[in-house]
């Protein structure tokens, strides 16, 4: 029941007698003691059917059977079996999630196809090949505005994702850029690089943009682009989000990955891969990484991202999942979810539980008398209701994976 050989006495006794040494310690002779590990108090090893079953055991103690109302950023979707099957062919599926995808014309077809839908669906003019998450794409904005601009001041608005705002805090003081969050945005914002809002916001309110007199910036849930107007409409420059409601698990929050979206002009400021459709030497249709703005490929202080700033394998699920979906299917997921959403409003608000927003998609803010013990007994009785925003708010999402029998048994519990 064992799948690997290690080495016996004999055999590394014969190594050792190679190298002129005597011991597997003098290989380490060089390493003061003081700052070797010590010894790990492991138990003794076991086989792979034992390692099965206590991993098993183990397993059985995670309870996966509640009904999901968590959101704020990580969503409960469903993903068509398809997609697994696919993605984890031998073909996509390397050691390093294709690190150079210039030896794969499959891979390459693959972010091309995914460029072509994230613009189709924000209204862009072109997108890239995915980064790391909405928060590194929403932190890249930032940057992407600055070296267009010129300019080191930056409107954020307050209410994006929190874990959006670290990633972005983080990005702006290493590259000395001075962020102004807001609630209600000034008039005047010409002397700032950019401005970003997030729609639908952190809380779940589809938010009426107006045209800013700077690039604007807009964090969009690109699952809700499903029934609402593309942000291209609305003056948007860049569009940024995550991809995780378009096929991927939610894993215990990843991975995720992000994408950038914006207008034709500003394509030579994006960061990541980005690839194109060509003619090869014998006029059959190809595919190359187009615009080469990594460091990997020309001088690091003129590069807009690193090499490595790329989420290939799970930009893949995304594309399965549009494809798989389609146009139509891909709508009725979106009309779905909103529905279950308002549907759980209204029926809270019949129990005298307010509903705060005033325009959502599928995510909403409920005032509650104590947040701990109405997200307490919904739990006990198989139900995680939503992510505690204070002692009295709550914020909670349905997709359409929420039936008509899980909002009764949610209302029927509060």
């Amino acid at each position: 029941m064992k799948n690997f050989l290690v080495h016996n006495d004999e055999v590394k006794a014969e190594m050792l007698k190679e190298i002129g040494l005597n011991s597997v310690d003098d290989l380490f002779s060089d390493i003061p003691q003081e700052v070797r590990m010590r010894p790990l108090d492991l138990p003794e090893a076991l086989s792979e059917m034992e390692v099965q079953r206590e991993i098993k055991t183990l397993a059985s103690k995670n309870k996966t059977n509640y009904i999901s109302f968590l959101g704020g950023g990580v969503y409960n979707k469903f993903i068509p079996a398809a997609i697994g099957q696919i993605a984890q062919r031998f073909e996509f599926l390397t050691a390093y999630t294709p690190y150079q995808a210039e030896i794969s014309q499959g891979t390459l077809q693959v972010m091309y196809e995914f460029q072509t839908m994230i613009s189709r669906l924000t209204g862009m003019d072109i997108s890239n090949a995915t980064v790391y998450d909405g928060g590194t794409a929403s932190a890249e904005a930032i940057l992407m505005a600055k070296r267009i601009s010129k300019k080191t001041k930056a409107f954020v608005s307050e209410n994006i994702n929190p874990e959006y705002k670290k990633v972005i805090d983080t990005y702006a003081w290493a590259n000395e850029i001075e962020i102004e969050y807001f609630k209600n945005l000034p008039e005047n914002t010409a002397d700032y690089a950019c401005v970003l809002v997030q729609t639908p916001d952190y809380y779940g309110e589809i938010l009426d943009i107006k045209p800013v007199d700077t690039l604007l910036i807009v964090c969009t849930d690109i699952s809700s682009l499903s029934i609402l107007k593309p942000p291209s409409e609305y003056g948007a420059d860049i569009v940024v989000g995550d991809i995780q409601t378009l096929g991927i698990p939610q894993e215990f929050g990843g991975p995720h990955a992000g994408f950038i979206a914006c207008r034709e002009k500003y394509m030579r400021q994006l960061p990541g891969r980005l690839a194109g459709r060509t003619l090869d030497a014998d006029g059959n249709q190809a595919f190359c990484l187009t615009i080469q703005t990594r460091e990997q490929h020309i001088k690091r202080e003129k590069a807009t991202s690193n090499i490595c700033s790329n989420q290939a394998l799970v930009g893949l699920c995304a594309t399965l999942y549009l494809s798989l979906l389609g146009e139509k299917g891909f709508k009725q997921a979106g009309y779905l979810s909103t529905k279950q959403a308002h549907k759980l409003s209204q029926k809270l608000s019949g129990k005298g539980i307010k509903t705060l927003n005033k325009n959502f998609f599928n995510e909403f803010v409920i005032k509650v008398e104590n947040s701990d013990e109405f997200l307490k007994n919904l739990k006990a009785n198989g139900i995680l209701g939503g992510i505690k925003l204070d002692e009295n708010h709550i914020l909670v999402a349905a997709t359409e994976m929420i039936s008509d029998s899980d909002i009764e048994k949610y209302v029927q519990n509060v």
